[in-house]
């Protein structure tokens, strides 16, 4: 009697422990599937609004097509982890705007415009490293070939300069109409230096640089116009103090 009592309370025991284990492992897999939901969350908003910021971007059609493939393989995941209707419906409308985007073969980017204000260009710049950043992540998924992958990421790090070079030629251009010529030496300097180190130089590198040199020139030119419209007056006043310093006292 007693040995099946023990019996007993040995397999309650035992059956305890492995539902015990089993709601833990259940628990566990639950926390591991929102944590990944929430991961393909992430990068489907964070793909979608650069999607919508490139609009408006010098970019090629071939970038918004590894854009759209990036969502698209994000909401794959999330629906296998969770299926919805709404999810399904983003799927078809992903799959059909990389379609588009892969099959444009016609090359053609959007002309470059700086944008008006500075919380505008912030939001630009910001743009473009977050696309370089997602290439370089679908590159090291294997989703894109590395010679795509040079060729984009090439083209966005000449986008990123002409950003660059183009907000310091406008700061450099409202310096000089405020007369400060320093400070407009400054930008147009640093906007030559991004340029220079450009590799390989292209017809936009070339022509701003000559435009920036042309500028500096000018600069240049006047500040040593101002420096010796200084010296010269400087001069001046020194004879004005010489002459009343030895100037004949009067006689009263």
């Amino acid at each position: 009697m007693y040995v099946i009592i023990i019996i007993s309370i040995v397999v309650l025991l035992i059956a305890a422990i492995f539902i015990n284990a089993m709601q833990q492992h259940r628990q566990k897999q639950e926390a591991e599937r929102r944590t990944e939901l929430a991961k393909q969350r992430v990068i489907v908003d964070e793909t979608e609004k650069v999607i919508a910021s490139s609009i408006n971007m010098p970019v090629s059609s071939r970038i918004m097509g590894i854009l759209h493939n990036r969502m698209l393989n994000a909401l794959k995941a999330m629906n296998e982890l969770a299926s919805t209707t709404d999810l399904k419906q983003r799927i078809v409308s992903s799959e059909q705007a990389m379609t588009a985007a892969l099959s444009d073969n016609s090359g053609s980017l959007n002309e470059f415009t700086l944008p008006d204000n500075d919380k505008m260009i912030i939001q630009y710049i910001q743009s473009v490293k977050k696309l370089r950043i997602m290439l370089r992540s679908e590159h090291s998924k294997g989703q894109i070939d590395s010679k795509v992958f040079s060729d984009e990421d090439k083209q966005l790090e000449r986008l990123q300069v002409k950003v660059n070079v183009e907000t310091l030629i406008k700061r450099g251009r409202a310096a000089l109409q405020t007369n400060m010529l320093g400070s407009a030496r400054q930008y147009f300097e640093k906007a030559k230096a991004a340029l220079e180190n450009q590799n390989p130089q292209d017809d936009y590198s070339t022509s701003k640089l000559a435009t920036l040199n042309e500028w500096l020139n000018e600069i240049q030119n006047n500040l040593k116009s101002v420096n010796e419209k200084d010296r010269v007056r400087k001069q001046e006043e020194e004879k004005d103090e010489l002459d009343e310093l030895f100037a004949p006292k009067k006689k009263w």
